[in-house]
């Protein structure tokens, strides 16, 4: 079947081969283990995913530095990438208790009325690189817990990091059977997408491939599909009198993890008498990030991208804007052309007729001015996306409108796009996902309800209809 090579980002180096995987074995062994891990009591499933936290607990550093090579990323922010996926087995606990929690009320004539919930089966989980252990881990532990049992691709980008997470959860006791790896690139994860043998999809990526799996599922309402795709997210700034703050807002928002979060703000719209001073703090904050490798010191506020072809599609996108009439404040540089380290770039788009309306997963901000807040909601509105979106102002009044009209899954005030917590629901709408949103409500797209009428005994008449015996 061939390997599939990783590499770290900072330095081109080789960092592990594993072998490419083949759908129908992972997705046969999944079947055939997903019910006797059903049959467990939930009890039995939490303590088992908590030990998968004590695992995770005790090979937290290696586990940190293998996340900061394949993705690239500070070491630090691979640290609490780790912290995260620790955490998620008690936050998804606390959301299956709440959320598919059993009831049961009074029926007629003696009756009860139970409600309960029974997993799916077999999940299918796509990764993405961004995050490679905690946002899969966001769908794997939830799916465990309801009684399912998972077959897990990782992004070909970090498979790396997606076999010592799988590892880990062996390790807690997790039957090997219920959790299964598929390495593979866009092929093998077409197979499994098209496999008649899952029950359903948990995906986290680009929009583009979340499209082709709601068309391909739309033949399959059996089947559950829950979509997170990314954003064109906006940040708007507006009436505010402490600038640097609302640039470390921006700066935070948008460059954090080198512009790869789904949540980032790829626009700035600004309030047009503010523009000028908040854009010379952007600049020059810009000038002082340290880009760097996992391990520099001093720590790197962010690492390079992906790849190469990351870094190149990124440049050719920023130059693009350029092109297309927007006005560049600062270039997007590239230091090294042998690697994906990117200086972030700001360009202004405001005379730019037509804007494009797209996510660049990278370290790109456009900006532009509006005269007007009816005119800045409009801004922020116009897109197809509906993940994310922050206000920073000090005027209570004008957060009650933005909240009331901006169409996103996350609405902030005075906060960074990014950074959601795990223990609220994650998710937007429009080209952002399809209403089965993740972190805290995952509980919802891993299990169905089911409801019971119940008697102890069989008691029945018919009372209206029948002749006389």
């Amino acid at each position: 079947m061939g390997e599939l090579v990783s590499h770290e980002p900072a330095t081109g180096a080789e960092l592990a081969r594993l072998p490419i995987g083949d759908a129908d074995t992972e997705v046969e062994a999944a079947r055939a283990s997903w019910a006797g891990w059903a049959a467990q009591a939930l009890s039995y499933r939490v303590e088992t995913l908590r030990r998968f936290a004590n695992v995770v607990r005790q090979r937290h550093e290696p586990f940190a530095d293998l996340i900061a090579r394949e993705t690239g990323k500070p070491l630090w922010e691979a640290r609490t990438e780790v912290d995260s996926v620790i955490a998620k087995v008690d936050i998804s606990v606390a959301a299956y208790a709440e959320r598919t929690s059993q009831r049961r009320m009074e029926g007629q004539m003696g009756s009860r009325m139970a409600i309960r919930h029974k997993p799916h089966g077999v999940l299918a989980v796509l990764g993405p690189y961004n995050f490679p252990a905690h946002l899969p881990n966001g769908h794997i532990v939830p799916a465990l817990l309801a009684g399912n049992a998972v077959v897990f691709k990782p992004s070909e980008k970090t498979p790396a990091t997606g076999r010592f997470l799988v590892e880990c959860l062996h390790a807690a006791g997790v039957p090997e059977g219920c959790v299964r790896l598929l390495v593979g690139g866009p092929a093998e994860g077409r197979a499994l997408s098209a496999h008649p043998g899952i029950d359903g999809l948990l995906f986290t990526g680009s929009a583009r491939t979340g499209l082709a799996l709601n068309r391909q599922f739309a033949e399959h309402p059996e089947k559950i599909l829950a979509l997170e795709m990314g954003g064109n997210n906006p940040i708007v700034v507006w009436d505010t009198p402490d600038l640097h703050s609302a640039a470390v807002l921006v700066i935070q928002s948008a460059f954090t993890s080198a512009g790869q979060r789904c949540t980032a703000a790829r626009r700035l719209i600004v309030e047009a008498r503010l523009a000028d001073a908040l854009l010379a703090i952007l600049d020059d904050m810009v000038g002082r990030l340290i880009v760097g490798a996992p391990h520099d010191d001093p720590a790197p506020f962010m690492g390079p991208v992906i790849d190469n072809d990351a870094a190149d599609h990124l440049s050719e996108s920023f130059l693009g804007l350029v092109m297309r009439g927007g006005r560049a404040i600062r270039h997007l540089a590239r230091p090294d052309p042998d690697r994906p380290f990117l200086i972030p770039g700001l360009i202004d788009v405001t005379a730019m007729a037509d804007r494009p309306d797209g996510e660049l997963f990278g370290p790109i901000l456009q900006i532009v001015r509006t005269d007007d807040f009816d005119t800045a909601l409009a801004e922020a509105n116009a897109t197809r996306y509906g993940l994310s979106a922050s206000l920073v102002s000090q005027t209570p009044a004008l957060y009650d409108r933005f909240w009331a009209t901006i169409r996103a899954g996350i609405v902030n005030w005075n906060k960074p796009t990014n950074g959601a917590a795990s223990n609220a629901p994650f998710g937007g709408i429009g080209w952002s996902g399809n209403h089965r949103p993740s972190a805290y409500y995952a509980a919802d797209y891993c299990a169905y309800p089911v409801v019971s009428s119940e008697a102890d005994s069989a008691r029945a008449a018919i009372g209206v209809g029948l002749r006389d015996g």
